[in-house]
């Protein structure tokens, strides 16, 4: 639930030495991805160890392939479960990656460790390890602008409480080529004052800047606290900042006076959203979820304020206010990774503007630079001068952002999934790619796949591999191709009744105008609508799948008969 980004290495580089001209790519064992990613880097023809021999002197045809190489691999090794799952065999997607996030990783990878190798190599190697860079920058480049985002600045907008913490942050030490502004449909944002290339370092904040656990532990309350059988380090945090929100004296007062009143995310919804969720699996998740957080406020309150009165005053623990830290830090805190390697959970101020993306600039952030013994927010893509800049939260659903960040995506989200009841236990098939022990079967709307063929129907190919699987005991290897597209069509029959059950479970399409409704309500409709699009992809992959297959058969039989087809 909380902002992670901190992204392990998978390329390696060799020193440039000697006969040792090569760049080495090598998917590490500790993935714990790593043998379906390795399965599927050898049907491409590759090794989990990659070497990409050097030339003396390059050509741009050698260059641009070698590009184009790196990244094929590079793109199978930055894969999460969900873009394994969904991968196609002859593309990656309509657009040509599986997603604007790994083709960003994947590349910026790549620019990473060739970087490495500039550094590192002394011999001649370095024009061709120069024009290979160059190449890189120049996908990045062409990369972005096929996925430029438009938004609208709200001018009239007040930000002086949001320039008060900027001042406050350069006199602490903080380097910023960012400013904050209202955007339409965002509320607060970061515009680049500057053009940002790639590399460019669009956020410095030193450590001391940072609000971690050594703050809560210097206070009052940490010696009462620390009695506590079982309390964790963040729910220490969050009630520390319950309080320290109104200290007037704060090191801290800029950050806590920018912060808003209600933070509107899933956990706030009312009764009139609830209910516009009926039928949703978001509904069931917000309720365990508001359950859960009830059950741990009454574990510590009122007894914290009876034991400790002069510590926590009872009008500041609240349950509104536990709400709302609650919303504070599951929306607005990173974990950062700090030089020693200790993971910390924070909230960083300034860098919290920074909204999130599908198509994000900044990919890389949450480890402490050691030398400088700051948080640098590097940029993984250009932004121009007074363009939003985006970072990523995260691979996560829309009911996911609903719940702890309180928005929806605004571009087609690849990770808003259904996840289907189905056991997957048995899916061990070592010549499969897609097939494993543990399987989660699920499904996405299928306006993300490039194959509606026959076989395929732009559904998932480990969900159908499964369903045949399943039906293996009425057909053998030599069964007749009639046989095996009857069974197609029990399949496909199978899955619309089981997504003509979850149409159903929606109810009707809500006829009353968004521009009266509750922001509550509105984001609920809102994603109950997407689950209607999803579903509704799905039932029209599987009717048009049936056709397909229904035709083949009818052209199979009639060839039996001796009949023209």
């Amino acid at each position: 639930m909380l902002m992670l980004r901190l992204q392990q290495s998978l390329l390696s580089s060799l020193p440039c030495t000697g006969e040792n001209h090569a760049i080495v790519l090598k998917l590490p064992e500790s993935d714990p991805l790593f043998d379906k990613k390795k399965k599927l880097l050898q049907s491409k023809g590759y090794d989990v160890e990659v070497h990409i021999q050097l030339k003396s002197a390059s050509h741009p045809k050698w260059v641009h392939s070698t590009a184009e190489s790196i990244l094929q691999i590079s793109r199978i090794m930055h894969l999460d479960e969900a873009e394994l799952y969904f991968r196609e065999d002859d593309s990656c997607s309509p657009m040509g990656y599986y997603t604007q996030k790994n083709e960003l990783e994947a590349l910026n990878s790549m620019l990473s460790h060739v970087n490495s190798s500039l550094l590192d190599d002394t011999s001649s190697h370095k024009d061709v390890l120069q024009d290979l860079r160059e190449a890189i920058i120049q996908l990045i480049f062409d990369f972005g602008n096929k996925n430029i985002t438009e938004y609208t600045v709200i001018n009239s907008q007040n930000c002086d409480r949001e320039n008060f913490l900027i001042q406050w942050g350069e006199k602490s030490g903080v380097k910023n080529r960012l400013r904050i502004a209202y955007i339409e449909g965002f509320g607060r944002g970061a515009i680049a004052v500057t053009d940002l290339k790639v590399g460019d370092i669009a956020l410095e904040i030193p450590v001391s800047a940072v609000i971690s656990e050594d703050a809560m532990k210097k206070s009052d309350m940490f010696p009462a606290l620390e009695k506590v059988d079982g309390i964790s380090t963040e729910t220490m945090l969050l009630l520390w900042s319950m309080k320290e929100r109104y200290n007037s004296s704060s090191t801290f007062k800029n950050y806590f006076d920018t912060l808003p009143q209600e933070f509107n995310t899933g956990l706030s919804f009312g009764i009139g959203a609830i209910v516009a969720l009926d039928g949703t699996l978001l509904l069931e998740e917000l309720i365990q979820a508001k359950e859960h957080l009830r059950t741990q406020y009454d574990e510590l309150f009122p007894a914290l304020c009876e034991d400790h009165p002069d510590i926590f005053p009872p009008e500041l623990y609240t349950w509104e206010q536990f709400l709302w830290a609650c919303e504070l830090w599951y929306s607005n805190s990173m974990k950062i990774q700090s030089a020693d390697g200790a993971l910390k959970t924070c909230l960083i101020p300034i860098a919290g503007f920074l909204n999130h993306s599908l198509y994000p600039h900044i990919t890389q952030y949450g480890k402490v630079d050691s030398a400088t013994n700051t948080l640098k927010f590097r940029m993984s893509r250009p932004c121009h001068a007074g363009e939003q800049c985006y970072l990523s939260y995260g691979n996560f659903s829309s009911s996911h952002l609903i719940t702890f960040y309180g928005f929806m995506p605004q571009m087609e989200n690849p990770y808003d999934v259904i996840q289907l009841d189905i056991d997957g236990s048995q899916d061990v098939c070592s010549d499969e790619i897609d097939a494993s022990s543990g399987t989660t079967h699920m499904v996405r709307g299928t306006w993300f796949s490039d194959n509606h063929s026959i076989f395929h129907y732009g559904l998932p190919a480990p969900l159908l591999n499964h369903l045949r699987r399943a039906r293996e005991h009425f057909l053998d290897a030599v069964s007749p191709l009639q046989e095996k597209l009857k069974i197609e069509i029990e399949i496909l029959e199978d899955l619309c009744s089981t997504f003509s059950g979850m149409m159903e479970n929606l109810g009707e399409v809500d006829s009353e105008s968004r521009e009266n409704m509750e922001w509550d309500v509105k984001l609920a409709a809102e994603y109950k609508n997407l689950q209607r699009r999803i579903i509704s992809s799905i039932l029209s992959s599987c009717y048009a799948g049936r056709k397909l297959v229904e035709d083949e058969l009818c052209k199979l039989m009639a060839k039996d008969d001796g009949s023209p087809s």
